[in-house]
């Protein structure tokens, strides 16, 4: 539906397990974008052609009582050819953390909701973001 519409790209959330995609009449620089929690979900992302995953939770949320942590975050992201998003329990008592995370960037949707980015921008500063 995405190249239908003639879009930039489409968001393949974790539940959408389908491997048959319409992959041949795609724009050049069309994206796709997918969410995970484990490496089974991984795999799949793969295979329908994702080149960037949210992979989540990384900390712990009241939602969920799993959370990945640092060193799954980082095996489940090693010698990948695909970037990946750290996602889910990213707040200002954690935020020093994502240095030591294998990704290519973050995101805390409440907190920042919540706080908003004025308060986001110090944290910013004190991260290694080239």
């Amino acid at each position: 539906m995405a190249v239908n519409l003639n879009l930039d790209g489409v968001y393949l959330p974790s539940f959408n397990k389908q491997i048959k995609l319409n992959i041949f009449s795609k724009r050049k620089n069309f994206l796709a974008i997918g969410s995970a929690h484990n490496a089974r979900e991984i795999n799949i992302k793969q295979n329908q052609g994702c080149k960037l995953i949210f992979l989540a939770p990384i900390f712990k949320i009241n939602k969920k009582k799993n959370f990945l942590g640092i060193n799954k975050f980082n095996q489940l992201s090693f010698n990948k050819k695909i970037n990946f998003i750290a996602l889910g329990g990213i707040n200002s008592s954690n935020i020093k953390k994502i240095n030591l995370l294998n990704c290519y960037g973050f995101a805390g949707i409440s907190w920042i909701k919540k706080n908003g980015l004025r308060k986001l921008r110090p944290f910013l500063n004190c991260l290694n973001i080239q």
